[in-house]
């Protein structure tokens, strides 16, 4: 699968790139850059890809994505409609491992940020104590100027290295092609998967839309992705009905249906195999979470 090569701009004022975004169509494609990227969702909901790993992103969500490592962030249709009142803002920060020179992550000190940056390329959620720190860090990042933007996004880094709840993404099999035939193909798949999820999708459709035959398709898709598309297509229902279950708006039942299952013991079979949990008791995880029932209210008001 072929994603588009993103060329980032660059200037003489700033050794990297530092950015606060409030639309939700930024680069939404199929990508990856040299560039690391560190991605702080501040307010926003979707469906994101890093390599072959698919998860929903929600507000206060913190990523680190290594260089070259293809990804994909779409939100949520409601982001599109139009009177919809929903508002995205994210902050992203790019730079080159070596903007800072060729012998600076090799000092001894850098050890720790060095070997972080190296499993970055497999693309990094930050979880624990110190999401909250480096997230205000990345927050500040595009209105600072001379040496302390520097000093700030080394604190990011060093707190980040240091930490032991950085959850890996992508598998370690994980390796794109980037064959120049296969520009479009993956970013259509993705495009045809979300807007259809919630029906039943038949093999000849989704094949169609990558313009080959159903047998090679199949081979195809699980060569270049490591995982059938049922099980893709499934993750994302998952990643569906999770958003749904935090909303706590509708039955269990009803989410079933509504994200795209239509047998009850297999939505549960497939909804604890992918996050370990079964519906009822991610849920109640979630909602006995204060910090969680606080950011729900503050996206539903």
């Amino acid at each position: 699968m072929k994603p588009q090569l993103l060329k980032l701009s660059t200037n003489s004022i700033h050794s990297f790139s530092a950015r606060e975004d409030h639309v939700p169509y930024i680069n939404n494609r199929w990508h990856y850059h040299p560039e690391i990227e560190l991605l702080f969702i501040k307010q926003g909901t979707g469906t994101q890809f890093i390599g072959d790993h698919i998860r929903r992103f929600r507000s206060g969500d913190l990523v680190m994505i290594g260089s070259n490592l293809p990804h994909y962030c779409k939100f949520d249709d409601a982001y599109f409609e139009e009177n919809s009142g929903l508002k995205a803002q994210v902050y992203v920060i790019h730079f080159r491992e070596n903007f800072w020179g060729e012998t600076f992550l090799n000092l001894p000190e850098n050890k720790s940020i060095k070997n972080l940056l190296e499993r970055a390329k497999r693309g990094l959620l930050i979880t624990g104590k110190i999401e909250k720190t480096v997230a205000e860090i990345v927050r500040k990042l595009p209105d600072s100027i001379g040496g302390t933007r520097l000093l700030s996004l080394l604190e990011a880094l060093h707190y980040m290295s240091g930490s032991n709840e950085l959850v890996t993404l992508s598998s370690i099999g994980f390796n794109p092609a980037y064959e120049q035939t296969e520009n479009d193909r993956i970013h259509a798949i993705y495009e045809f998967s979300l807007a259809n999820f919630k029906r039943k999708i038949l093999m000849q459709e989704v094949a169609e839309v990558a313009h080959v035959s159903v047998n090679y398709f199949c081979r195809y898709f699980k060569s270049r992705t490591s995982k059938t598309y049922s099980r893709f297509i499934n993750e994302i229902r998952v990643g569906y009905a999770c958003k749904l279950l935090i909303e706590n708006k509708i039955s269990i039942k009803q989410i079933c249906s509504e994200s795209g299952f239509y047998n009850f013991a297999s939505f549960h079979q497939y909804f604890k195999a992918i996050t370990g949990k079964s519906p009822l008791h991610y849920q109640r995880a979630y909602l006995n979470d204060p910090a969680i029932l606080a950011q729900i209210v503050s996206e539903n008001s």
